[in-house]
């Protein structure tokens, strides 16, 4: 951020509608500033919580935003505690929805730290200090596990992200986190990683980044029925080209009549346009689905990829587009070269430069499935995080196509 008018509009103040383990309203804390404008990042609420009111309180879910969007502004929480305290009237009632996560009902995160402690206790660990919230929001509820000098990290997310566990343990040995332990209710334990989040990297971590997905990628080829069998969503052309064709009709009212005319010219042409994409030689594989530099952390070349929930069955050049947009503009082209001659050592002759490019788009829209995939399982209180995402990518891809000569192919 830059300047003291831009910190000021990310400022977030919390307020924590309190209940008890037995759902029993308590009622609500008066506003807590919070340093860290992002709703979904709790842990210094809990935090403030604690100074302020002594109390240890546990976020459940978002109940109500004053802004439209994130991040910052006044955010109102429905938060966990022990045993009642005293608090103001809140006027709000707590209602029950069938797309809520368990996580986010009373007695769930402690349900899912009950889980975690026997996976420890089956490693002969044992957590040495009380777990620390850090992040919950309709896409995945964590906390740290003190271990004595490392820590363990619980992750739980919703159904449709429920593969991250299965994919983790195929993928075990390939520069992916050390699992503990997983479960199908979502749940997965892993071993502390050392090093950095990298959304810093260098470009010679970025160029390490990609070796290390195309190497994972490569081994998956011809084991379609492997990924099929984890239950992976499939980007394959067929069923790509369904889902983007299904979500721009779904958007299309948000959508102005010429970005609504490109699309549909757009959605026509995707089958003969994957038919291009599959002609440069690559085949379908496991792709990671939201490949960035930050979802990467270690430290020098020492590099771990993290955060698989996102997986699918596709092409590999989908990956490529979502990294770039998160690397320094004088770094692509160099990543761009790096990434061909990572696949034409591979499988020669094929032309990975000619399909990353038909695959711009096509990848950019896929980004408007996958929000429209979580709009569609999640709670009505928490959709706000992603609510104008479907529209956006989908303009974004309009606005694409339109500057390029795609439609003059």
């Amino acid at each position: 951020m830059e300047g003291q008018e831009e910190t000021a509009v990310d400022l977030r103040t919390a307020r924590l509608v309190l209940v008890t383990p037995d759902g029993a309203l308590v009622g609500r804390l008066p506003p807590i500033p919070v340093e860290i404008p992002w709703w979904q990042e709790v842990e210094p609420i809990v935090r403030a919580a604690r100074e302020r009111y002594g109390i240890d309180a546990t976020i459940l879910r978002l109940l109500e935003t004053a802004r439209d969007r994130a991040p910052g502004g006044e955010v109102t929480y429905l938060a966990e505690i022990a045993e009642p305290v005293s608090a103001e009237a809140w006027p709000g009632k707590i209602e029950a929805h069938p797309l809520r996560q368990a996580y986010a009902e009373p007695g769930g995160p402690s349900t899912d730290l009950d889980w975690a402690v026997r996976v420890l206790a089956e490693h002969s660990l044992a957590p040495t200090a009380k777990p620390v919230q850090y992040r919950t929001w309709n896409l995945s509820s964590v906390w740290r596990i003190p271990i004595g000098d490392q820590s363990a990290w619980l992750k739980v997310v919703p159904p449709f992200l429920a593969h991250e566990g299965r994919v983790i343990t195929a993928l075990a040995g390939s520069h992916v986190p050390t699992l503990y332990g997983h479960d199908e209710n979502g749940r997965v334990l892993i071993a502390e990683i050392p090093g950095d989040d990298l959304y810093e990297a260098t470009l010679e971590q970025l160029l390490g980044m990609v070796t290390l997905l195309v190497e994972i990628q490569a081994s998956w080829i011809d084991r379609v029925e492997e990924l099929r069998a984890m239950r992976l969503p499939d980007w394959r052309g067929r069923s790509l080209c369904s889902e983007i064709a299904e979500v721009v009709q779904r958007t299309s009212a948000e959508l102005s009549e010429e970005e609504r005319a490109t699309l549909h010219r757009f959605v026509q042409d995707l089958p003969a346009l994957f038919d291009e994409v599959y002609a440069s030689g690559l085949p379908d594989t496991l792709v990671h689905g939201d490949c960035h530099p930050g979802n990467f952390r270690g430290a020098g070349q020492e590099l771990t990829l993290l955060d698989w929930g996102d997986s699918g069955i596709g092409h590999p050049l989908l990956d490529q587009s979502a990294f770039l947009d998160a690397v320094p503009l004088n770094y692509r082209q160099a990543i761009k070269d790096h990434w061909s001659r990572e696949w034409l050592a591979r499988i020669p002759g094929c032309d990975p430069a000619r399909a990353a490019t038909l695959l711009t788009p096509i990848a950019m829209a896929r980004r408007a499935v996958i929000y429209q995939r979580f709009l569609d399982n999640i709670e009505p209180s928490e959709r706000i995080y992603h609510r104008d995402d479907p529209a956006g990518w989908l303009r974004d891809t309009a606005a694409l196509l339109a500057k390029s000569d795609w439609m003059q192919r």
